[in-house]
Order: C-alpha cells, then structure tokens, then sequence
C-alpha cells in the first residue's frame, strides 16, 4: 500500500475500531461489570504504554535528548493535562461505570448526551497521538501507535455500548452511538498529523502534549471508572497485560 494511503488509512481505522468493539453489544443480552472493569483496565494499559513509549521517549529524543529536551517534554506534559482538564472543567459529562455528573446539575442535559460528551472528551488524546505520531516522519511508528489505540477502542467500544444499554437504551441506540463517538478520533489524527506536518520543530512538544493529555484521561478517568466494583485487582491485571501488549508492538513495529 502506498505510503499516503498507508497513513490515511493509520490516521481513521482506529477511531471506526471503537463502532466494531461495539458490535458484540447488539447480540449480547448482558456483559458483567467484572469484564467491563477488565475491559477498561486493559484499554488503560495500552494507553500508559502508548504514552511512555509512543510519546514521551521519542519527545525527548526528537528533542536531542538533553535536559532542555526534557524540560520540553515536561512542559508539554502539563500543557496536554491542563488541556484536558480545562475541557473536562467546562464540559458537562457523565462518567461511564460510576455515573458521576460533572460540570451541570444532572437533569439540565439528556443523560445520552452527557456520556457522549465524556467520551468524546476521552477520546481527543487518543487521536491526537495516532495523528502526531504519524507526523514523526516514521510510518512504523504511527502504525505501531494506530494499532495500540485500535487495540484499546475495541474494548472500550463494547464497554461504551454496554453501559449505556444498562441505562435503558436499545442494543441498536447503543451501537450507534459508541459508533458515533469514535469518529472524533480521525477528527483530531488529522488535526495533530497536520500540526505536526505545519510546525515540525514543534514535534517534540506536540508529542508531549498528546502524551500528557492521554496521562490526565487515564489517571482521571479510565482507571477511577474500574474502581468500586470489587473488580480492582482484574483491572489491575488487565491493565498490566495491555501495557505489555503494547510495549511489545511499539519495540516490533516502531
């Protein structure tokens, strides 16, 4: 395949894996919430991964590799995780497994909209590290980078599709709509592949700021949502293999 086609096809396929992780949804009368919280663990896994050895590590090597490279990253670290906290500040959302209500009282939007803007919210640095890491200049390792996030949506596109089922929307409606929230992830793959190609001396911050964005969603997000279940250490197990999953794709293909 040619090499245009190649990350064109990198920067979209991972987003659409969230609408086929949903798919079992439509056939499956009910998913425990002990393979929703593993689920979450391992998506959480690839993403620590992804974001270690995806983003960080060639921030600072595309840096130099010297302390001012560091002191690059760092910056772009907290830059991405004030990003999202900012956006998750100001966006009204509903959190996943726990149904926490964050930025809105609860009954001044329609539940179905506060979980598509937390999951919307959740997927912004994931396509935002597909799209930079395209942008590097090393098809490799986007791919490695697309694969990893492709691998993460798919559970968590069941896992999406399943919650809201359990409140009261048909397989069908639930489908759809992890389906739907998936698409925001090409969205910012070009927008960061883009940036990256417009501004490369950037890329080493740019990097780093996907990274610290994808960070703040794990730590705040992901791995809270596996907890209160009684499910911890599966999480925690899940998490483990997806980190290990990942390592091993980013060092074969990047």
């Amino acid at each position: 395949m040619p090499s245009n086609w190649l990350i064109a096809a990198g920067l979209i396929l991972p987003g659409v894996m969230t609408g086929i992780g949903a798919i079992p949804a439509l056939f499956a009368k009910n998913v425990s919430r002990k393979w929703l919280d593993a689920m979450l663990g391992f998506a959480a896994g690839i993403m620590l991964a992804a974001t270690c050895f995806s983003l960080i590590l060639p921030s600072i090597e595309f840096g130099g590799g010297h302390l001012v490279a560091v002191l690059v990253t760092a910056a772009g670290i907290f830059v991405g995780a004030l990003m999202i906290d900012v956006i998750d500040y100001f966006a009204p959302h509903e959190h996943l497994l726990s149904k926490h209500h964050e930025g809105v009282p609860s009954d001044s939007l329609k539940r179905i909209w506060l979980f598509v803007i937390a999951i919307t919210i959740h997927n912004i640095p994931e396509g935002m590290a597909v799209g930079v890491a395209f942008g590097s200049n090393n098809i490799s390792h986007g791919l490695a980078v697309a694969i990893g996030i492709g691998l993460q949506n798919f559970p968590e596109g069941l896992a999406v599709a399943v919650a809201l089922m359990r409140e009261k929307y048909s397989a069908k409606k639930a489908f759809l709509i992890a389906a739907l929230t998936g698409l925001v992830e090409p969205v910012m793959a070009f927008l960061g592949f883009g940036l990256v190609r417009l501004f490369s001396p950037a890329l080493p911050f740019v990097l780093a700021l996907a990274a610290g964005a994808m960070l703040f969603v794990i730590v705040d997000e992901v791995i809270p949502e596996t907890s209160g279940g009684g499910n911890e250490r599966i999480a925690s197990y899940a998490l483990i293999i997806g980190f290990i999953i990942m390592m091993i794709l980013d060092i074969t293909l990047g």
